[in-house]
C-alpha cells in the first residue's frame, strides 16, 4: 500500500488581489505534491481563500461593499491566478463556502461535547496591521510599539480555548 500525503497551503486573505509573493508557497507545495506523485504515493493537495477576518472586513468597507461580496468579487482574480501557475491541487476552497462552514460546524460541536474547550478572558495589546497580540518585550526603549504594527489596542475579551493534555 502507498503511502498517502494531505498538503495544503496557507490560505490567503482576500483583502486585495493575488500577486507574485503569494505563489511561491503554491508552486512549493505542488513540487513536494508531484514528487510524491511520481513515486506512486497518493496526494491531496488543498489551497484557497480565508474570506474572514479584520483586514477582510476593512478592504471591503474602504470599497463600499459588504464582506461577502468583496469576497465574491476578489475570489475569481483568485481562482484564475491559482489556475494560471497550473498547480495539480485537487481542491480550491473558500471559508464562505457552505461545505466548509458544515465541516467547521460540525467538528466544532463535536470537539465541544467532548470537552475540548474552556472559556476564559484574554487580556494583551493586538495590532490590527500585522494580526498579532503583543507583548511588553515588543515596545521600543521609549515604550511604545513600533510603528510598523499600525495602532495598537489593548483588548480584554473572552475567548474560547483548546484544553491542552488531553
Amino acid at each position: 500500500m502507498s503511502k498517502k500525503y494531505y498538503l495544503t497551503t496557507a490560505i490567503d486573505y482576500v483583502n486585495g488581489h493575488p500577486h507574485l509573493g503569494h505563489a511561491y508557497e503554491k508552486v512549493v507545495t505542488d513540487a513536494i505534491a508531484r514528487v510524491h506523485q511520481s513515486f506512486g504515493e497518493s496526494t491531496f493537495f488543498l489551497t484557497g481563500l480565508d474570506e474572514h477576518g479584520q483586514k477582510v472586513q476593512k478592504a471591503a468597507t474602504e470599497q463600499g461593499l459588504n464582506p461577502q461580496d468583496y469576497c465574491d468579487d476578489l475570489a475569481a482574480s483568485w481562482k484564475v491566478f491559482v489556475d494560471q501557475l497550473g498547480l495539480c491541487h485537487d481542491d480550491f476552497v473558500r471559508t464562505t463556502q457552505d461545505r466548509h462552514r458544515e465541516v467547521v460546524q460540525k467538528l466544532l460541536m463535536r470537539l465541544h461535547e467532548e470537552g475540548h474547550f474552556y472559556k476564559a478572558t484574554y487580556q494583551g495589546y493586538y495590532s490590527a496591521k500585522q494580526e498579532t497580540f503583543l507583548t511588553e518585550k515588543d515596545r521600543g526603549e521609549d515604550g511604545a510599539f513600533d510603528p510598523l504594527y499600525g495602532e495598537v489596542v489593548e483588548l480584554l475579551e473572552d475567548n474560547y480555548y483548546f484544553k491542552l493534555g488531553r
